[in-house]
């Protein structure tokens, strides 16, 4: 089910990554300025390819398991470019919590993309999904992520704190949610 996910908006598809994407994500993640709120770094091919390996292999996980991650591809409706990505998992330091992430790459910032996008995926979450409820957690000091989130109606909720070192990037990030009305 996961691998036929096709969300489509007005300028946006949101798809699974496949093979032949590899290049064209991987040169999206050569963009220094996109890491600035994210716990990972610009990577060479060769670690590129382990992690594009490993997104691909967790649409095999059902969404129903303890644990699960989906990342997907944004694409331009037009050109077919990709501009970004976006997707659902389990938070990482506590699998109760679903979460929606995203990234816009940053030639495409200011133009609404991230928010058409996580639109799109917060429907898809309820309405193919299943879930009740989405959670995101984003940085205090980004501010653009948060005018996302906050126009999209997610609440906050609390700041994240009193983590294990493990999870140490994740302390101090404010946690907001979104229910499905039912």
């Amino acid at each position: 089910m996961i691998k036929e996910t096709n969300i489509q908006t007005n300028r946006l598809i949101i798809r699974p990554y496949k093979e032949s994407d590899l290049l064209e994500a991987f040169q999206l993640m050569q963009e220094k300025d996109l890491f600035q709120y994210l716990p990972m770094e610009v990577m060479s091919l060769e670690d590129y390819k382990g992690l594009f390996s490993w997104l691909i292999n967790c649409y095999e996980t059902s969404y129903k398991e303890d644990w699960f991650k989906y990342s997907f591809v944004i694409t331009d409706r037009e050109t077919g470019n990709h501009i970004g990505w976006c997707g659902v998992g389990c938070l990482d330091f506590n699998h109760d919590y679903k979460e929606v992430f995203y990234l816009i790459g940053k030639s495409h910032w200011g133009r609404g993309y991230a928010t058409e996008a996580v639109q799109g995926l917060i429907n898809y979450c309820f309405n193919n999904l299943g879930l009740s409820k989405l959670t995101a957690v984003v940085k205090p000091e980004n501010k653009a992520s948060k005018n996302v989130l906050e126009k999209l109606g997610f609440c906050y909720e609390f700041t994240v704190s009193d983590l294990p070192e493990e999870f140490d990037f994740y302390n101090g990030e404010l946690l907001y949610s979104i229910s499905k009305e039912m």
